[in-house]
């Protein structure tokens, strides 16, 4: 792949320079994240002959990184002497991922926007954090705005709870403790058990909504990008003050059409 040769020869060069730079650089860390990142992106099992010849290591010591990580709880092996991701560790998102994202979202967000008037966003998720990447502001003078970058509560925003419910247990959690757990409102869901079935709740329902669990006033809907193979790694929201929100005829309509754009976005990440 184009991809994860391009990615292998930067780490490459980085990890050649910098011994020279940091007498404190440690080689064998960099190979270990180097093996990490070309199993992210292969998203398959390899073998240790492949790997070995990528990292242009030896076969034994390739398997020694492999043996480490797997003792870590970051790879598995899967029967067959071949080894990929632990189940449970959820790829990082990567850079050229989250470019495709914004350009194959944010035609998207202006459809939204334009259709129901409110601010429509976007958003990805890293290693430990959910992150605004696209919004496209309302044109009312009275609105709900978002913030391009802005890191998001995992048991507040709609956003931020659409895509953390569809996480392995291990990457939920290791999002709820690098944001906390905050209450901003009194609707806020802070209880362990009561967050666990609102999660039960928006996998079932494909949305997800905060009503005025981030801030007094706002309401916003989000649904899951879900992508061909299951997984879940950004979603749409589209943001308003609650009492634009006419009735329950109206949130229908909200809610239906910010799942079909992220139902499209899904399906035009696929053909891309």
């Amino acid at each position: 792949m184009i991809k994860t040769k391009t990615v292998a020869k930067v780490r490459a060069d980085k990890a050649e320079a910098a011994p020279d730079r940091d007498k404190y650089f440690s080689r064998g860390v960099s190979k270990a994240l180097e093996l990490l990142e070309f199993l992210q992106i292969e998203s398959t099992s390899l073998p240790v002959n492949e790997m070995a010849q990528r990292l242009q290591l030896s076969k034994t010591s390739t398997f020694r990184l492999l043996r480490t990580l797997e003792t870590l709880g970051y790879v598995a092996p899967d029967g067959r002497g071949q080894y990929k991701l632990a189940p449970d560790i959820h790829p990082v998102t990567p850079t050229q991922w989250v470019g495709k994202l914004i350009r194959v979202g944010t035609p998207h967000l202006y459809k939204l926007n334009q259709e129901l008037t409110e601010t429509a966003s976007l958003a990805a998720l890293f290693d430990n954090r959910v992150e605004v990447v696209a919004v496209i502001e309302s044109q009312h003078v009275i609105r709900m705005s978002n913030v391009l970058g802005s890191i998001l509560p995992p048991n507040a925003s709609s956003l931020g709870k659409a895509i953390t419910a569809f996480q392995p247990l291990a990457q939920r959690e290791r999002l709820l403790r690098s944001f906390k757990i905050y209450r901003f409102t009194d609707h806020t869901i802070t209880d362990q058990t009561d967050l666990n079935r609102e999660y039960d709740r928006i996998q079932l329902q494909k949305f997800a909504i905060d009503r005025e669990e981030c801030a007094y006033d706002g309401i916003c809907f989000s649904a899951p990008v879900i992508e061909a193979n299951g997984h879940v790694s950004s979603a749409i929201s589209l943001s308003m003050p609650k009492n634009r929100v006419r009735g329950s005829e109206h949130e229908e309509q909200i809610i239906r059409g910010v799942r079909t754009a992220a139902d499209h976005l899904a399906h035009d990440l696929d053909l891309s």
